[in-house]
């Protein structure tokens, strides 16, 4: 088990509770009490840690290497199996974005989302979820092809950014990341979003557009990261805890700005803690979502959805 810089109380317990067990096992030792305390302390400790996190401990706990990434997700909420779809019919296929169909309780879902890699060598091969043009494409095409058949989307997002490369900057970042953006905003299909780990600048907008736009409690979302954003203010990674608190990129400051619709919990400890807690959880929140935005006529849908993101934001005269 991987533990926080933070979760150091807890790591120090996980220890104890381990040396416990093995001296019940190697001695026969009774050590049914001293481990039930230990299990007992574990869990408050966790909690309080939990119930007081800093906005930089939120950031540090959606990049946790053992937290579930996109195709978690998808295997957990589809009914068996997904059918995963592959290029941008231009270039090539990202393997940084990932797409495809399957169904939820009986009905076609169309879903999308950044894929960060399990380990290291995957990571390598997904590019850490920072997608090039040609996984924006492709995303855009799965959705043109959703709405062609009238079947909703839905959207993991986790990535620290689109792929900052110069190959990716002249095959036309910034135009495939512009043009999702404008056809999102009139897919005439419901649309929902879940920012399940970090969601970094444009790289997480070029699939972030909406009518439902849910957070998972220990996520993020924000124009830049802690880190990038005190570089360029203190020219030093030092105030990266300084920046995560003035940016106000936590579920809840974004809920609480209106910038989202929802934060789903997470079980104590994070969503690595339990799996099936967190996909159980997420899934109930998308189906409510889909059934929520299913009721509602395509055109005043797509009013809704123009007039939300319109109106982010504050303006002066």
């Amino acid at each position: 088990m991987t533990f926080l810089e933070f979760e150091k109380p807890i790591s120090e317990l996980f220890d104890q509770l381990a040396e416990a067990r093995e001296l019940a096992e190697k001695s026969q030792v009774d050590m049914s009490k001293v481990i039930q305390e230990l299990e007992q302390k574990i869990d408050h400790t966790r909690k309080d840690l939990y119930s007081k996190l800093t906005p930089w401990q939120r950031v540090q706990v959606s990049r946790h290497p053992d937290r579930p990434y996109t195709i978690a997700y998808i295997n957990y909420m589809t009914d068996g199996s997904w059918n995963e779809m592959h290029g941008d019919r231009t270039v090539g296929d990202d393997k940084a974005m990932v797409g495809g169909l399957g169904c939820v309780n009986g009905k076609p879902v169309m879903f999308i989302g950044q894929q960060k890699g399990i380990n290291t060598k995957m990571r390598q091969y997904r590019k850490f979820g920072m997608a090039n043009p040609e996984g924006y494409r492709k995303a855009l095409r799965l959705m043109k092809l959703a709405e062609k058949f009238d079947i909703p989307v839905v959207s993991f997002i986790d990535t620290p950014g689109a792929y900052p490369g110069l190959e990716a900057e002249e095959r036309g970042q910034g135009e495939a990341i512009a043009r999702n953006l404008y056809e999102m905003m009139l897919l005439k299909v419901p649309v929902v979003c879940v920012i399940i780990g970090e969601g970094a600048s444009g790289g997480a907008l070029g699939i972030g557009i909406g009518d439902t736009v849910l957070m998972m409690e220990n996520s993020w979302y924000s124009v830049i990261s802690p880190e990038n954003c005190s570089t360029i203010l203190w020219r030093s990674w030092d105030y990266k805890e300084k920046a995560a608190s003035l940016l106000k990129l936590t579920a809840q400051d974004m809920l609480k700005n209106k910038l989202i619709d929802g934060v789903i919990p997470e079980p104590v400890g994070g969503a690595h803690t339990n799996y099936d807690e967190t996909f159980r959880n997420v899934k109930n929140e998308v189906v409510k979502s889909l059934e929520k935005q299913l009721k509602i006529k395509p055109e005043k849908r797509i009013e809704k959805r123009i007039q939300k993101f319109a109106s982010m934001g504050v303006t002066e005269k």
